[in-house]
Order: structure tokens, then sequence, then C-alpha cells
């Protein structure tokens, strides 16, 4: 879906929060590409439960940030998925074979519940001691919530 199209009606600055996304990862060292669609990453998610048992999920996390975020490509497809995973260290086929079975689905069925308990409605959202810190957060930011 575009951009457009997910946030029509609720007076979004588009251009404006992709500035915010491109500077703040920018200050990261992150890469950020231009962006006017968003893609389901329900496929992403199960995937990235498999990849935890793997002990990949840090190299996947990388590899689906660089494909969703610099390079645009749509994370619910599967034969993207399957590159990520060979980007990340892992076997292509297996990821296929997770994907095909849905092997992760309650699992990330269980994490979607909890979210709605918690009340968290956007990505990232930090919880700590029934707090809550909301968006990307600069590290200053990260390590005043860590310590209050």
């Amino acid at each position: 879906m575009t951009l457009e199209a997910l946030f029509k009606g609720r007076m979004v600055d588009i251009s404006g929060m992709m500035a915010r996304l491109r500077d703040a990862a920018a200050a990261e060292g992150l890469p950020f590409g231009e962006r006017n669609m968003t893609y389901n990453s329900r496929l992403a998610q199960e995937l990235g439960k498999w990849t935890e048992s793997e002990d990949k999920i840090e190299d996947y996390n990388r590899e689906v940030f660089q494909a969703y975020f610099a390079q645009g490509l749509n994370i619910g497809e599967t034969a993207v998925l399957m590159a990520v995973a060979e980007s990340a260290g892992l076997n292509p086929k297996e990821a296929e074979k997770v994907l095909a079975e849905r092997r992760f689905s309650l699992s990330v069925d269980a994490d979607w519940e909890r979210s709605r308990q918690l009340g968290i409605r956007a990505v990232p959202t930090f919880v700590m001691n029934g707090r809550m810190l909301v968006g990307a957060q600069p590290e200053t930011a990260l390590d005043a919530f860590v310590r209050f």
C-alpha cells in the first residue's frame, strides 16, 4: 500500500516524517532509501522467530532492515525473504520451508496479543517496569529510560 493510502485522513506530513527517519538513520550510520510504499511484515516476523532459534536474529534483523528501509523491497514476498535469509547466513530453502509451513505463526500471534495487552500501537516501543518509550530514539533517550 502507498504511504499516502496508509496515512489517509490522519493529517500526517509524510515527507516530513520521512525526512526525520532519514536523519535519524543517518545519525546512526544506517542506510535509508526513498520509500513511498509499506508492506505487510507478517512473514518477515515469522521468519525472524525462526532466526532466533538459529542464533541469527541480529544478522537477519540487519538484512531485513536493509531490504525494507534501504532498498524498498516487499518483505511480504517469500522470494525476498529467502534472499534476506541467505544474506544473513541462513539456508534459503529452509527459510522457504519455515514460511510455507507457517511454523512460527502461533508465536507471532502470541507476540501480537501481548502487544495489544500492553497497549503498544507503534514500532519500536520499549517497555520497562510498566513504562513505555515509543519510537526510534537516540541513545541518550534510551539510556535515560533505562536509568529512570
